[in-house]
């Protein structure tokens, strides 16, 4: 084919599918109009489409609730949510500047809305939020918390892994504005630790969290090293693999740091976004020799880190993403896995802003294993399955305790 052909292909190819928009009503309502129509020239699933269409039809033309240009909010974010949700895929959502997971994704596609960032996050364009360090998700009509990251001023507090959030303040908790306006200060946390029990209250720090940052040193404070039975066992939690030096964390920390000397190592895969290259599991499944430079002052720089001892995984619905691949990966070479199924969250998504700055994900692409391994809807379940209910946990771990016990017997020869 001609080279004017090619390139005449290759652009056709990136040009969205203005037909499809036209097929569908329009609302009036600029921030609904306008993921339409991002969802219709992006999402990768054209099969999916007539669904999509029809479910933006069905708002649309509610007889109950027609949306319209004088819609209210509450209305458009229902809509929005109704359609996107008709696509049944991940990676695919609208996050808005009141949740956590706004910052953590704007951070995360930082690139993709690079244009907007001072604009978005003044002066300097750094995605930072007031916050404390934990995740909060309901349950059952009351609110727990699902996550504390470690390094973190909740995690100093002593804040736990299902605890029940009473109040901030106060007040009922709010993501993002239960913190606002408090950075610098003590805000009081009232937790109920046990079910029917009297809350207690915790004095947390509020701090600027920049979510990246946040995890790698997320990442670096999970680290720890076990005794059992003159062994040493080592351990660290993968929040994230797209923070940008996460990985180089773990791999400083093997080669020369405080798993260096472990027997073997347990991998938490429990995390909160995926990410990251295709090829993070090598730094415990691959096959090149580890590779050191050293220069005349003697200090090592390790360009290339190969763990070679034991490995455990631990797994649940926090494993999404690339999170899932590296425990596809860890699997298929013979790591027991421990915990509960991944997420089944296997796509490739980008993020776009809408006119009212709320963040749309889209996913953009399938994701193939091999040659037609697809974990989309589907996951990686554990070799070893544990259950890990979360109300009034009270910090117990039993997944993390199912790792460390298949750790021993490994060690052990058993």
């Amino acid at each position: 084919m001609p080279l004017r052909s090619l390139a005449l292909a290759f652009l056709l190819m990136l040009a969205p599918a203005q037909g499809l928009t036209a097929e569908v009503p329009k609302s009036g309502q600029q921030v609904f109009d306008r993921a339409v129509a991002l969802v219709l020239d992006n999402f990768h699933d054209t099969s999916a489409l007539e669904r999509f269409k029809a479910a933006v039809a069905r708002e649309v033309e509610d007889a109950n609730a027609p949306l319209t240009a004088g819609s209210s909010e509450a209305r458009v974010d229902r809509a929005i949510d109704a359609v996107l949700a008709s696509l049944g895929g991940s990676h695919t959502g609208r996050f808005r500047p009141d949740q956590i997971a706004y910052f953590e994704l704007a951070d995360i596609f930082r690139f993709a809305i690079r244009h907007d960032l001072r604009r978005l996050f003044p002066p300097d364009g750094e995605v930072s939020y007031p916050g404390t360090g934990m995740i909060v998700q309901p349950f059952g009509g009351s609110l727990f918390v699902s996550d504390v990251y470690d390094g973190s001023p909740a995690d100093r507090a002593g804040v736990l892994v299902g605890d029940e959030v009473v109040s901030v303040d106060g007040a009922p908790y709010r993501e993002i504005a239960s913190f606002a306006d408090r950075i610098g200060r003590d805000v009081e946390l009232r937790l109920r630790r046990s079910a029917g029990a009297a809350p207690v209250s915790v004095k947390v720090a509020v701090e600027r969290l920049r979510p990246l940052r946040s995890f790698e040193t997320a990442i670096r404070d999970s680290i720890d090293v076990i005794e059992y039975d003159g062994r040493k066992i080592g351990y660290v939690r993968l929040w994230t693999l797209s923070a940008p030096d996460g990985l180089d964390v773990v791999a400083r920390e093997v080669a020369g740091g405080r798993l260096k000397d472990a027997d073997g190592l347990i991998v938490d895969l429990r995390g909160r976004w995926g990410g990251g290259p295709s090829d993070a599991a090598e730094l415990f499944v691959g096959d090149t020799p580890t590779f050191r430079l050293i220069p005349r002052n003697g200090e090592e720089d390790f360009a290339n880190v190969r763990w070679r001892r034991p490995v455990v995984g631990i797994i649940d619905e926090g494993a999404r993403s690339g999170l899932e691949l590296f425990a596809y990966a860890l699997q298929a070479n013979g790591i027991p896995l421990v915990g509960s199924r991944t997420a089944g969250a296997l796509l490739a998504g980008r993020a776009y802003l809408l006119p009212d700055d709320s963040l749309l994900e889209i996913a953009v692409a399938d994701a193939v294993i091999g040659d037609d391994v697809r974990l989309e809807g589907i996951g990686v379940e554990p070799d070893i399955a544990v259950a890990a209910p979360l109300p009034y946990a009270a910090g117990r771990d039993p997944q993390r305790d199912a790792a460390v016990s298949e750790m021993r017997r490994m060690l052990s020869g058993g």
